[in-house]
């Protein structure tokens, strides 16, 4: 009998690990996951640990700047753990075993001066630089208007991308076809590949303060809702496109928030098709729920749930709340990350 996670995969949904922490990502690959992904609260975590006190005092006895020494160690997390996921990517021509690397959330920060214009462009040189000679590695660019506006460019340069912080079907749209008019430049679309993060468990907590009108019905369902109806979008754009890999949509925050639902309840709703990032601990509540999971990605609620959730979300404040959100998680704990490296500094030395 397979276990729940190899029951998820044989639905068709990729596991892919939501951390990078070497003795995670090795028991995940044990248990069928088949990529992973990385951001700064990732990243400062695992400094936090210690683990990696050897790798930083040689970068910062080397002379290093702490910012520099911060990047060339996420590099060279994320490069082990693309050595781990390196044989699905050989296997699948290029299809899965990515690693995702995030660029500087700094650049999204309100205190950063640079122009829309000025993001874009730097976003296009940290990209560029950090995928050279990384072929199972994911540049992972937000859906702000600086990231949209790199895409294009980075994506012609024959990078794979990871659109992240996606919450409205308007961005998701705006990076998909960004993304094409890049891969239209390329000489050949053998080597595409391009995924959309869809974040999901935030819209319930958003919905849940910001939308209390909600029927009990309705509530806690605008995530899967959003994903789904997201998800078909991907799959219709893509169909005539004729692309030799898949471009798919990874359902990311499927972490529940409420401790009345089932550590499982997103990963159960969205089986069946393209990407699951899921975090360390919803992967093992879901191996250790017993469970056989079916194919679901399909299925909608009622008519009358999605009416009630399209008179009520106010797609743009949902949309806008939860970037400004979001991009405060990542460049907060970028900013922790390097105060913690400058007070390791003189302890590491």
């Amino acid at each position: 009998m397979p276990s729940p996670i190899e029951s998820i995969i044989a639905a068709g949904t990729k596991i892919w690990l939501d951390s990078v922490d070497p003795d995670l990502v090795r028991a995940n690959r044990a248990l069928g996951a088949s990529g992973a992904t990385s951001n700064p609260i990732i990243i400062s975590d695992l400094v936090k640990t210690g683990k990696f006190d050897d790798q930083l005092a040689k970068l910062l006895k080397d002379g290093l700047p702490v910012s520099d020494a911060a990047w060339t160690l996420t590099d060279q997390v994320v490069a082990a753990a693309q050595e781990v996921f390196r044989p699905v990517w050989d296997d699948t021509k290029g299809d899965d075993g990515y690693v995702s690397f995030e660029l500087d959330p700094l650049l999204e920060d309100a205190e950063c001066k640079l122009s829309i214009e000025e993001r874009s462009a730097r976003y296009i040189e940290l990209g560029t630089k950090w995928s050279k000679d990384r072929p199972n590695r994911m540049i992972k660019v937000p859906a702000t208007p600086a990231g949209l506006g790199a895409l294009e460019e980075l994506c012609a340069r024959g990078i794979s991308l990871n659109v992240t912080l996606v919450f409205s079907m308007r961005q998701y749209e705006a990076a998909r076809d960004a993304v094409w008019r890049g891969a239209q430049r390329r000489k050949s679309l053998d080597a595409f590949k391009s995924v959309y993060s869809i974040f999901i468990s935030r819209l319930d907590v958003y919905t849940e303060k910001y939308v209390p009108s909600l029927s009990e019905a309705s509530q806690g369902q605008v995530g899967i809702v959003n994903a789904k109806q997201i998800w078909r979008a991907n799959q219709e754009f893509w169909a005539s496109k004729g692309t030799p890999l898949k471009q798919e949509i990874v359902f990311a925050s499927t972490g529940t928030k409420r401790a009345s639902d089932p550590p499982w309840k997103y990963v159960e709703a969205l089986v069946g098709s393209d990407i699951q990032t899921n975090p360390p601990a919803t992967n093992d509540a879901v191996q250790s729920s017993g469970k056989a999971f079916r194919r679901t990605i399909d299925e909608l609620p009622p008519p009358e749930v999605l009416g009630e959730i399209a008179a009520k979300v106010d797609a743009v404040h949902l949309e806008q709340t939860l970037m400004e959100e979001g991009l405060r998680k990542f460049a907060d704990p970028q900013k922790g990350l390097l105060a913690l490296l400058e007070t390791k500094l003189g302890s590491l030395g």
